[in-house]
């Protein structure tokens, strides 16, 4: 039997307690009724000088006051962070939703937009407006077509006023004159990037102000050659003319003379009193010839006026004052080619569908590049108008490819052609169209010049022919070429100042 006393000692760990009982009284327990021990209960005591060496192990790191701070300055961290979450949600969402419900009304406000037009069908017009309604329910749009007297003396006035239209339609040259009543086109409509890769650099050129656009083309034209097919098998001609040099051969070969003078001209060329267009014509030459309007008594210059009147001088006798209107020549088989823009050719074939009527580019100069002279019409915004971003929107639309080519259509319906497309990316669809096909060929290369006749702005293209028209009148009644540019050049220097051209 062990030793019932347990030794203690300082340097040994602790041991389990255990009793230590005699053989015969656990024999004697064996044999008695067991007794149930109830256990004592020990009171839970702490050593006072208890360390890691008394209980033989690692004792875990104490509990500190510190820690248990932090715990609590975590869970307040972490609780602030989620309620700052969750407030700046609710902030965003409150936000958000005044913001779409300001735009959603803002979208359903009804609104009425007044578009002012020229020249074009109210009918065609009316079909994409219809498509509007649908796509814009909330947008009217009420066309009102305008007659062209005094057309933009009335646009400038109303605008200048605070009333006036909303759109209104102004030709390509008239941008310098009418400015101050323009509102540029909004980037967030459409953006400088997608204006200059949808239209012709010439369009570009002519409504750029300084870093914004003021107008939308929903369509491109200029001067054309225009010839009577029947007249050109007649004399013999086999090719179209494409240099100078093979128009003067032909207009040769056109003309008919008898002992009264000329009965049949070959071209129309050389006067202002007859020939419609006579102005751009000069304007074009000019171009091609490196002269410039600014300058016209330049040598370059008064070498134009000199050529274009050579063939109503008699060493020619191409064409002359006694003539009728160059159209109306065209149209009677008195003379054999015109330069008009396409949309001339709408008349002829209105006055006589059975004559054959070809059109080709303008002649070069030989061995220079080719040149045109656009003369097309724009849509532009009033500055006065409420409802700008609105209107430009709407112009955006008309200019969009599907659109466009429905104007195209609906404008077929109702005359031979359409106006040529002023997208590049729809050339190709009428490049072959032989009444615009030309146009269009030479849509990448046109220029303009405020030359334009037949505008009726009695303001900077009409002043303009004014001086041009004095100066061909006055060669024909013997003033030398030098002389009568010199007097032009001044005149058109002063016209230029007038509407702040450089």
């Amino acid at each position: 039997m062990a030793d019932s006393s347990v030794t203690n000692k300082e340097s040994m760990e602790p041991q389990p307690i255990m009793e230590t009982v005699p053989l015969d009284d656990v024999t004697e327990r064996n044999t008695q009724q067991p007794e149930v021990l109830v256990p004592e209960e020990i009171p839970e005591e702490t050593p006072e000088n208890l360390t890691s060496s008394d209980v033989g192990g690692i004792s875990p790191p104490p509990l500190s006051d510190e820690g248990m701070f932090e715990s609590e300055g975590n869970k307040k961290k972490y609780l602030f962070i989620i309620l700052g979450i969750i407030g700046g949600l609710t902030i965003f969402f409150v936000i958000f939703g005044a913001i779409f419900n300001l735009l959603r009304g803002k979208s359903n406000e009804k609104i009425t937009l007044e578009y002012w037009g020229l020249w074009e069908d109210e009918n065609v017009m009316k079909t994409v407006i219809a498509d509007y309604k649908r796509v814009k329910p909330n947008i009217t749009v009420n066309y009102v077509p305008r007659e062209h007297t005094d057309y933009r003396l009335k646009v400038v006035t109303r605008i200048k006023e605070g009333a006036g239209p909303d759109i209104f339609r102004f030709h390509n040259t008239w941008l310098p004159s009418i400015i101050d009543i323009s509102a540029p086109l909004s980037p967030s409509v459409m953006s400088k990037e997608e204006y200059d890769k949808t239209f012709y650099e010439v369009i570009r050129n002519d409504l750029k102000v300084g870093d914004s656009y003021y107008g939308i083309a929903l369509g491109i034209d200029g001067l054309v050659l225009v010839y009577n097919n029947s007249m050109f098998k007649q004399a013999g001609i086999t090719s179209k003319p494409q240099t100078w040099d093979d128009l003067v051969k032909d207009a040769d070969k056109l003309r008919v003379e008898d002992s009264q003078g000329l009965v049949t001209a070959g071209i129309a060329l050389g006067t202002a009193n007859n020939i419609e267009h006579f102005s751009d014509i000069l304007g074009w030459m000019l171009l091609q010839n490196g002269a410039s309007i600014k300058n016209l008594a330049a040598p370059e210059a008064v070498e134009v006026l000199s050529n274009y009147r050579q063939f109503a001088e008699p060493q020619l006798n191409m064409w002359n004052g006694q003539m009728p209107k160059d159209v109306n020549a065209f149209i009677q088989g008195k003379v054999g080619m015109i330069i008009v823009p396409s949309w001339h050719i709408l008349n002829i074939k209105k006055a006589n569908a059975e004559l054959d009527v070809k059109v080709v580019p303008l002649p070069k100069l030989p061995g220079s590049s080719p040149i045109g002279l656009a003369s097309y019409w724009v849509e532009g915004v009033s500055k006065a108008s409420k409802h700008q971003e609105e209107a430009w929107e709407f112009l955006k639309f008309l200019s969009s490819k599907d659109v466009m080519t429905k104007l195209y259509q609906e404008q077929t319906k109702v005359r031979l052609f359409g106006v040529p497309y002023s997208r590049v990316d729809l050339r190709d669809t009428l490049i072959q169209n032989e009444y615009i096909g030309p146009v269009l060929e030479q849509a990448p290369y046109m220029k303009s010049m405020p030359v334009s006749a037949r505008t009726f702005d009695q303001g900077l293209d009409d002043e303009i022919i004014g001086y041009l028209r004095n100066a061909v009148e006055a060669t024909e009644k013997g003033v030398s070429y030098e002389e009568a540019f010199k007097t032009a050049s001044a005149g058109v220097s002063q016209v230029l100042t007038k509407h702040n051209i450089q």
